[in-house]
């Protein structure tokens, strides 16, 4: 487990309320939060890490910059479409990550502004409390990339928007704005502007943190058996996932990626 200290891409920040700001940072010349390595990696830890400090009872997590998160970085993919061991790492992270947000007892807040996806998009959407401003982007892109949409959605999405929904936006890669999200039940609360979003998240925060800590924590991991009952289909869809970095597909994914055009995937039937 990661001390404070040790975190290089995430910044995190203590608050005297027992609030812990946890930001995803942009890297020199980018405009959006991206998850490299190393970011992947602390996304996963600081989890246990704020399980594990007594003095923080609720985290906040936000993106810097013009959006919460763009996902995962092109040379990061690419590296587990060609590395067998790159991709068995990460889809261990990919594991934790999701189990450590569902086990973490202490609430968590997330709060989206424009893009959120990726990695981001899992603690976006994870999150106890999830608050997105109205122009928000949410999208799960796995499906344009060429390989399956594992990581969070099969775990959460069908539950909280319905099957019929998960199913148009993950199997289409369709976006919704932070508005649809929450009007189809896939966020808990919309606010209109940055700034307004910055203010609920930690107004819920702090309400969370001066709570009755065992009511609010016992109930989490109570309401979280829901998500710990999907853990089947969830193992499947990651499983399916990191199968689909091995295959052809996700090497057009990442091409299109770069070259910023629609991917042209083989139409063979591959069964």
């Amino acid at each position: 487990m990661l001390d404070y200290d040790q975190y290089r891409s995430l910044r995190l920040v203590r608050h005297d309320d027992g609030v812990l700001e946890i930001v995803m940072t942009c890297r020199p010349g980018q405009k959006l939060p991206t998850a490299d390595d190393r970011t992947h990696y602390e996304m996963t830890e600081v989890w246990r890490t704020l399980d594990a400090d007594p003095a923080m009872k609720v985290a906040v997590i936000r993106g810097e910059g013009r959006g919460f998160s763009a996902g995962g970085d092109a040379s990061l993919v690419e590296a587990m479409a060609d590395d067998f061991h790159v991709r068995a790492r990460v889809w261990r992270e990919a594991k934790d990550l999701v189990y450590n947000m569902i086990n973490c007892n202490k609430p968590i807040v997330s709060a989206m502004h424009g893009p959120a996806a990726g990695a981001g998009l899992v603690c976006g959407v994870l999150a106890d409390v999830s608050i997105a401003t109205r122009d928000a982007k949410l999208v799960d892109a796995h499906t344009r990339l060429g390989v399956a949409a594992g990581d969070h959605a099969a775990v959460i999405w069908p539950l909280l928007c319905g099957m019929a929904k998960a199913k148009y936006y993950l199997m289409l890669c369709e976006p919704l704005t932070g508005e649809e999200a929450e009007r189809i039940g896939l966020i808990s609360l919309v606010v209109d502007d940055e700034a307004a979003l910055q203010a609920r998240a930690f107004e819920v925060a702090r309400k969370l943190a001066t709570g009755s800590q065992t009511a609010i924590r016992w109930t989490k991991y109570a309401l979280n058996n829901w998500l710990r009952q999907a853990g089947p289909a969830f193992d499947a869809s990651l499983a399916l996932e990191f199968m689909g970095f091995a295959g052809p597909d996700v090497k057009e994914g990442v091409a299109a990626l770069r070259e910023k055009r629609a991917p042209r995937f083989d139409d063979r039937d591959p069964f």
